[in-house]
């Protein structure tokens, strides 16, 4: 079974890429598209926290991880549509994060 830890982003991107392609999804793939996906199943996922208070929520962990991977294989099949390279995406956005929201300050910076 792959894990965070042996599995890298490349590998998970050539992987979709794959299953899309042995499917002939290509077509369906644009950007528009995959972006909507993605909030849909965004969605999907916050149905198992609506009308609960925090305190209140039993999640089925199996449930939730599936959701989540749906969140993230429409991200990674959206990175691959527009040739974004994600690792740096993140990293740059982390950047700015750091400096939007420095530590020792509970206070936000607006943009």
């Amino acid at each position: 079974m792959a894990t965070d830890h042996d599995t890298t982003l490349a590998e998970l991107k050539q992987r979709v890429a794959a299953f899309a392609a042995a499917r002939d999804w290509q077509p369906f793939h644009s950007g528009k598209n995959l972006a909507m996906s993605i909030a849909i199943e965004a969605a999907e996922l916050m149905e198992h926290f609506q009308w609960t208070p925090p305190a209140e929520v039993e999640l089925d962990k199996a449930e939730v991880a599936e959701e989540l991977a749906d969140v993230l294989l429409y991200a990674l099949a959206f990175a691959n549509s527009l040739d974004i390279d994600v690792a740096a995406a993140i990293i740059a956005k982390m950047e700015k994060n750091e400096t939007r929201f420095p530590t020792g300050r509970h206070q936000y910076k607006e943009k």
